[in-house]
């Protein structure tokens, strides 16, 4: 094989994943179908390039290969991820988000930067940006983070897709939550209604202390009400904001005593 032109070469144009394999190779068998599948679905976003190790011994000693199925991605002519042994399609799928060079994530990082300093502007044009790259899951997880605290039921929508394995899967749980909260009616007891009637009030208006207040209030009324919505609203809350928020330090304590 050419591996200069059809590796090296063409990795200046898109990335390359090189498949080191060989026949006699049994994980090598369940590997490859699995990334050639990926390799047609990416249409051109990156190419895949066989490479048997047993007639190809020269270049599998220069990239250093002991163990096979071994998987290695060329950019701009050099290896920059590589990993050995059959993953399953959702770890693949996951290394290649994580690696596949992509100058959208470029753009969206100064878009989050505009939005520290002006979160109306930055929040419009990640809108803007999330309409044109709708295929881009990291920008729609990142638009569903700055809308779920007003508008949880489109936070929702925007990560309905995400499936488990998918690394912003947990993430997008808790998103799935609140927007349950948004949208819950559930009537039957007068009491507990009316708090989850504040807290989504709450939610709405970005109020997160009306919200959680009004969560564990709930919590302490009927941990189990409407599927457990308070409780699991409230941990999908601190999740999202984070260990070292200042409403998690305010409410943890006081939502962990409520379940007891």
């Amino acid at each position: 094989m050419d591996f200069q032109n059809e590796v090296l070469t063409k990795s200046k144009e898109v990335p390359v994943i090189v498949d080191f394999w060989a026949p006699w190779c049994g994980p090598c068998q369940f590997l490859g179908p699995v990334i050639e599948e990926l390799a047609r679905e990416a249409n051109g976003k990156w190419e895949l390039v066989k490479v048997n190790t047993d007639e190809n011994q020269a270049i599998s000693t220069e990239y250093g290969i002991r163990g096979i199925p071994a998987v290695k991605m060329f950019y701009d002519g050099n290896v920059v991820a590589e990993f050995t042994g059959a993953l399953p399609r959702h770890q693949i799928e996951r290394w290649l988000e994580e690696h596949i060079p992509d100058e959208r994530k470029t753009a969206l990082s100064e878009i989050l930067k505009l939005y520290q300093t002006d979160a109306v502007k930055g929040l419009t044009k990640l809108k803007s940006f999330v309409e044109d790259n709708p295929d881009f899951q990291e920008a729609r997880v990142g638009l569903a983070r700055r809308l779920v605290f007003t508008d949880a039921t489109e936070a929702a929508l925007l990560v309905e897709d995400i499936k488990p394995g998918n690394r912003y899967y947990e993430t997008a749980q808790h998103i799935h939550v609140l927007g349950k909260l948004a949208q819950c009616d559930q009537n039957d007891n007068p009491t507990l209604a009316e708090k989850l009637t504040i807290a989504k009030e709450g939610l709405k208006e970005n109020d997160l202390d009306k919200t959680l207040q009004a969560l564990i209030e709930g919590v302490m009324v009927d941990k189990k009400y409407c599927d457990e919505l308070p409780r699991k609203s409230a941990i999908a809350i601190f999740n999202l904001l984070g260990p070292d928020h200042e409403l998690t330090k305010k409410y943890r304590k006081k939502f962990d005593m409520a379940l007891y």
